[in-house]
């Protein structure tokens, strides 16, 4: 992965959302216009948090979110999402 020329500020996170499933538990193809907006990303820059709240989440870590969270992004061809620390759920 090239070095991102993106440094998040205060408690913003940057996503690389994962792929959506192409295909059902049975097999059946899912097609684009169905695919649900992936939940579930990794971490790939983080803000340096506010004199509050630290941040606890670090690059690398795979992380769940709403299905609304955060502002989409396109840098260098790829997708991402800007969210603050309190849009994840979970760390997994």
């Amino acid at each position: 992965m090239a070095k991102l020329s993106i440094k998040p500020l205060a408690d913003r996170v940057l996503i690389e959302p994962m792929a959506a499933e192409t295909k059902t538990a049975s097999g059946l193809y899912i097609p684009d216009t169905a695919k649900e907006k992936p939940q579930k990303g990794k971490v790939v820059a983080v803000g340096p948090g506010t004199k509050d709240e630290k941040v606890t989440v670090k690059v690398g870590d795979t992380v769940l979110y709403g299905k609304y969270a955060g502002t989409d992004l396109k840098l260098d061809s790829t997708h991402y999402l800007m969210m603050r620390e309190s849009d994840i759920l979970a760390i997994i």
